[in-house]
């Protein structure tokens, strides 16, 4: 693993920023995994001023997002369809064929989460996926226990993660129970990842998943066996971390 550390959010935020730009204009038809939350907010924001500034163009970029919550219609201020129009989609020149969410609202849920996989595979996958890291180790919404040979799937979401995502909600009860999530091995078949984590709150997560040994009870352990994953982190995020691992 890469460990870029940086100084703190805005800083964090930049450098994925710039990272994801230098990706697309290397790549003939880049491939790039979103997710959502908090953690990307300054990300979007970044890549709409330099796309308003001219430096970057997305009309040659197909996304993908890691989940959606299941019940919530595209126009619900908390699908993350939404999120992404919101954040980034409508601000620049992507073309919106070339977006892709989960539907969770789909009638048949395990039907599309087959055609999910299916339109991934036929882009010949993820060029960069970006993460962020829950409490608990969660990736995507791949709540510990989850096999690390998943594919996209419907999943229960974990107490903890309603809990942490409940503050984009009027009430808890208005939080989703379960949502639709590219798999760990999905994800894992991505070709590059870049992991965003920033905050004293994620300390212990971070920790744990630089020092920590491989397992199902902690998700983003797997990143562990793959090849090309880059964690830009925030010294807070990164302050239990020793400096063996910090200084590889």
């Amino acid at each position: 693993m890469n460990i870029i550390k940086v100084k703190d959010y805005a800083a964090m935020s930049e450098k994925v920023c710039t990272y994801l730009i230098d990706k697309i204009q290397t790549l003939d038809n880049p491939v790039l995994g979103l997710a959502t939350g908090s953690t990307p907010e300054g990300m979007y924001k970044c890549l709409i001023e330099k796309y308003n500034k001219g430096e970057v163009s997305f009309k040659d970029v197909l996304t993908f997002n890691l989940d959606e919550y299941v019940g919530l219609e595209k126009n619900d201020p908390n699908s993350y369809y939404f999120y992404m129009n919101d954040k980034l989609f409508r601000h620049v020149d992507v073309l919106e064929r070339n977006t892709h969410l989960p539907n969770g609202t789909a009638e048949n849920l395990d039907q599309e989460c087959k055609d999910y996989e299916r339109v991934i595979r036929d882009a010949c996958y993820v060029d960069v996926q970006v993460l962020g890291l829950g409490l608990n180790g969660h990736i995507g919404f791949n709540e510990p226990g989850t096999p690390f040979t998943s594919r996209t799937h419907v999943v229960e979401l974990d107490e903890s993660t309603r809990n942490a995502n409940s503050r984009f909600f009027d009430s808890m009860e208005d939080v989703p129970a379960k949502a639709i999530t590219m798999g760990i091995e999905t994800i894992m078949e991505s070709k590059e990842i870049v992991l965003l984590v920033y905050g004293e709150k994620k300390a212990d997560a971070v920790a744990r998943l630089l020092e920590g040994e491989v397992s199902e009870d902690f998700p983003a352990s797997v990143l562990q066996q793959h090849d090309y994953v880059t964690i830009i982190a925030d010294e807070a995020a990164l302050s239990k971390v020793g400096n063996q691992i910090l200084n590889k």
